[in-house]
């Protein structure tokens, strides 16, 4: 007699949606994300057309000045898609004025807003907020900068891995309270060329208060004992700013 056999059923596909807290009863879930790309370049000893430039193109961003290098500057853009990156903001770069400034690829970030599973708005968090803090008027200094993890970390039990970063944020959580510093949380998982997992941006309207969060931050289990690697740092003031509706 023949036997049937059942076809072997393959592995799920993962669920790769964004997972926010119960909102009207219902849990939260998300497919948006936004992009954020900070690129730094020398040779422009005057930024003002460049910030003229981005004015006439109507593009999302900030342009900072950078304060280790007279002649240098930083460039953030945004969008929830990471096409503009290879499209506008491309284009917009190979023209002038921006085609005669130098581009410094080790300052190069790319990264993507990510929900930790609890946040009782999960639009605020992957989309509006990270708009809000980079352009606020008011918060014109910033310092960003990639870190990477140790395989120690992943390796903990998520109970451990929760107590030590509670402790992280609650830092991070008191400065912002204080109107000190208001961070930006990006994944770069597979986005970045040095193989780092995050990029943080810290924003704020004077630059003291975030090198104190950098400095009280080294403290805690996290950064003394799971960082494999910190930076490099890029410190900027905003001199251009887009509006808060551009996209």
């Amino acid at each position: 007699m023949a036997q049937t056999t059942e076809a072997r059923r393959g592995p799920d596909p993962p669920d790769l949606s964004e997972k926010g807290g119960v909102k009207n009863g219902e849990p939260q879930r998300s497919d948006d994300r936004l992009f954020m790309q900070f690129l730094a370049f020398g040779g422009c000893p005057d930024a003002a057309p460049l910030g003229n430039a981005l004015t006439d193109s109507a593009m999302a961003g900030v342009l900072y000045e950078d304060v280790n290098d007279p002649r240098g500057i930083g460039l953030l853009t945004f969008s929830q898609d990471p096409g503009t990156f290879v499209g506008r903001v491309r284009t917009l770069l190979n023209t002038a004025p921006f085609a005669a400034v130098i581009q410094k690829p080790e300052y190069t970030m790319l990264g993507r807003t990510y929900s930790i599973g609890y946040e009782p708005d999960l639009k605020e968090i992957l989309l509006d907020r990270p708009r809000r803090t980079v352009l606020n008027p008011a918060w014109t200094w910033a310092i960003w900068y990639p870190l990477r993890r140790s395989g120690r970390f992943a390796q903990l039990p998520p109970d451990e891995q929760r107590v030590i970063l509670a402790e992280h944020g609650a830092v991070g959580m008191s400065f912002g309270a204080g109107d000190y510093a208001h961070d930006v949380r990006l994944a770069c998982y597979g986005l970045d060329k040095e193989d780092n997992d995050f990029v943080i941006g810290l924003i704020g309207k004077d630059l003291y208060p975030l090198s104190a969060i950098v400095q009280m931050m080294r403290k805690t289990q996290q950064t003394s004992l799971y960082l494999e690697k910190l930076g490099p740092f890029f410190v900027g003031r905003a001199v251009w700013q887009s509006p808060a509706t551009a996209l």
